[in-house]
């Protein structure tokens, strides 16, 4: 790699959840469609739903390439995933989730894998809040808390399971 795709390069984890058997191969499709490359994904049982797969593969790519990982996912609703971006010296890090019923929830995140709220979010709640149960309210849907609850068992149910790893065709 040159030093500017270097200087560009970032790196995270696909986390699919849960996932029907019968989509599998079409989520590997899709995130090689972004990849612009075959990937396979070492799929298991979700024991926090049976009947579902789950699989985790990192990846290395562009800055912005989590965002078009979870962007090819949607096609199928039925999935509950999560991608992480790490950050850059001139980029922030981020989390995109999705569950089913809820949709996404994308936020920054610090290098110690903390939720960060830019100031002008904040404003924005505290301008459209109108009682403390509205400001609480508002302030969990900035942290994610409700995508957080639903993912808790399935990440919970995915501890020491196999990994994938992916690189981005440059």
């Amino acid at each position: 790699m040159s030093a500017a795709q270097l200087a560009s390069s970032t790196k995270g984890v696909v986390f699919i959840h849960a996932c029907p058997s019968a989509i599998g191969p079409h989520v590997e499709w899709a995130l090689a469609g972004v990849l612009g490359r075959p990937c396979r994904l070492e799929w298991t049982a979700q024991p926090a739903s049976p009947g579902q797969l789950r699989a985790e593969a990192t990846w290395v790519g562009p800055v912005g390439m989590g965002a078009k990982l979870a962007g090819s996912l949607r096609a199928w609703p039925m999935l509950r995933f999560e991608i992480t971006e790490e950050g850059t010296a001139a980029t922030d890090g981020e989390r995109l989730a999705y569950v089913p019923g809820r949709g996404f929830h994308r936020t920054t995140v610090s290098a110690n894998g903390d939720v960060v709220v830019g100031e002008e979010r904040l404003r924005g709640l505290l301008a459209r809040a109108r009682s403390t149960e509205e400001f609480a309210h508002g302030l969990h849907e900035l942290l994610g808390s409700s995508w957080d609850a639903e993912l808790e068992p399935y990440r919970n149910a995915g501890d020491n399971s196999p990994v994938t790893l992916f690189h981005k065709v440059v």
